[in-house]
């Protein structure tokens, strides 16, 4: 029984994985229908350092769909299993970099909440240059 559950599970985490895949691959082509399939009806996307919330499918597609900025999207990695994935991506918007975190929420095979966290790139201090090795972004 235990092995049926753990199948179970690993197959609904590659059925996620494959969503998410297709979900980022969207959002860089921006196919605004394909990028928010992922999405039930009633999701929630939250934005805690401009404090804001969109609630439903329909208004996070809409306010994505408005961005006048021309924007690409480049995974750097995706992490979790069962109800909680993270991606982590840096976000450029007309050229300018974001280090972003998205936090997404399952139930069942949609995304019912997620958040997002953006951070700009910054100049690493001299003095620990020689504690440190030099990531490519």
């Amino acid at each position: 029984m235990n092995d049926q559950r753990e199948q179970g599970s690993a197959s609904r985490d590659q059925e996620i994985r494959t969503a998410l895949d297709q979900h980022w691959a969207a959002s860089d082509a921006d196919d605004f229908e394909t990028e928010h399939l992922i999405y039930r009806e009633d999701a929630v996307l939250d934005y805690p350092q401009s404090g804001e919330r969109t609630r439903g499918r329909a208004n996070i597609q809409k306010q994505r769909a408005s961005q006048p900025s021309k924007k690409r999207f480049a995974i750097r990695r995706i992490i979790g299993g069962g109800d909680l994935w993270v991606t982590e991506y840096i976000l450029t918007y007309d050229g300018k970099p974001s280090y972003t975190v998205s936090i997404m929420e399952f139930e069942g095979d949609k995304v019912a909440r997620e958040t997002q966290y953006f951070a700009d790139p910054f100049p690493a201090p001299a003095w620990r240059a020689q504690l440190v090795e030099r990531m490519d972004a």
